[in-house]
């Protein structure tokens, strides 16, 4: 009895699982193990797919897109900063100048001052004139009432220049605080604009050899074609256009075809697109400003409907881009990095509006 009772306590041997069922439990086992790796690994992030040349596409021409504005910027900074520099150089020489007359009065004074010193007879307000600190002297030029008529020339003269000195040189200030800034915001905008460019190779780079010829044929299509439009004995001749000037700036654009586009660049070897904009109507003795934003305010506005060669064509909402339109629906610009100056429609972009300069 004892004995029955000991052998009913001990554990039932297992036996080995065979053909169906060892199938069914291994099945069970693997999906086991899967579910506890998804559930340990929730937290990591999952891998990302390869880049499509389309997605890599979009990206690089969002990127270009954004370093076109930030050139544009650099270009006002640019031009703003050479503007601050000629003046604090013209104010710096106005001050020397006005130095030069101060000292010329100090030493006028001075010599009448000797001649009263000889004589004993030294008014006061020569003291104070002649002391090294200008501003004691302002503080207290009622001493002029004491001095002669000649004196009394002579030290207004003084006070005179003093003022405008300080003044000029109060200016001069402000204007190299300018500089400052302005300084600040090119290597602000030059760093922008190296990221992304610098962001559009390196994206360009993960594509195989034929992705990357696929994606600089479609580049090329939304830029006016192919590389024939970058040929200048491919185009036609410069349109007819309304006056003289217009057709020297085309023909200066057309000249320009197959140069390569170089951010900030005006030429003669590179151009960015407001560049040669600038260019062109510089050959035509016409004066624009250096920016998108700045040239399409440097005429008359005109609606596409009445485009005529020679107008500015801007696009874009922010005015980052600009061509020179030469009739037939078409312009001259400078695209993007790698894409040189060439012909294109002018319906390839969002068009923002049109200036005609003369």
């Amino acid at each position: 009895m004892a004995a029955h009772r000991r052998s009913a306590h001990r554990k039932p041997k297992q036996r080995a699982l065979t053909g169906p069922a060892a199938r069914t439990a291994a099945t069970l086992a693997l999906a086991g193990a899967a579910t506890a790796g998804s559930v340990t690994g929730a937290g990591a992030a999952p891998t990302e797919p390869a880049p499509t040349v389309d997605r890599v596409t979009a990206k690089v021409d969002r990127l270009y897109h954004d370093a076109e504005v930030a050139t544009e910027k650099y270009n006002g900074a640019k031009e703003e900063a050479a503007a601050a520099t000629r003046t604090v150089e013209s104010l710096a020489d106005e001050a020397a100048r006005r130095t030069e007359r101060l000292n010329t009065a100090r030493h006028a004074l001075g010599s009448l001052a000797t001649a009263q010193y000889r004589s004993g007879t030294l008014d006061p307000a020569l003291q104070l004139a002649l002391s090294s600190d200008p501003d004691t002297y302002l503080q207290r030029a009622s001493h002029l009432d004491r001095a002669g008529d000649r004196q009394t020339g002579l030290l207004r003269n003084i006070k005179r220049q003093v003022s405008q000195i300080t003044r000029v040189k109060a200016r001069a200030d402000q204007e190299t605080e300018r500089l400052a800034a302005r300084r600040a915001e090119l290597r602000e905008h030059r760093t922008a604009i190296r990221t992304k460019l610098a962001e559009a190779r390196r994206l360009l780079a993960t594509l195989t050899a034929d992705e990357r010829a696929a994606h600089e044929r479609s580049a090329d299509a939304r830029h006016g074609g192919g590389p024939a439009h970058a040929d200048r004995s491919t185009t036609r001749a410069p349109a007819a256009a309304p006056n003289a000037r217009a057709a020297q700036a085309i023909a200066f654009a057309h000249g320009a075809i197959g140069k390569p586009y170089v951010w900030g660049a005006t030429g003669p070897n590179a151009f960015d697109c407001s560049g040669l904009t600038q260019a062109a109507w510089k050959a035509a003795g016409v004066s624009l400003p250096r920016t998108t934003y700045t040239q399409i305010n440097a005429g008359a506005r005109v609606p596409r409907s009445e485009l005529a060669p020679g107008d500015l064509v801007f696009f874009y909402s922010g005015i980052s881009h600009v061509g020179l339109y030469i009739g037939g629906g078409q312009m001259i610009h400078a695209p993007r990095p790698g894409a040189p100056v060439r012909i294109a429609p002018v319906d390839e972009m969002p068009f923002a509006g049109a200036t005609r300069v003369a």
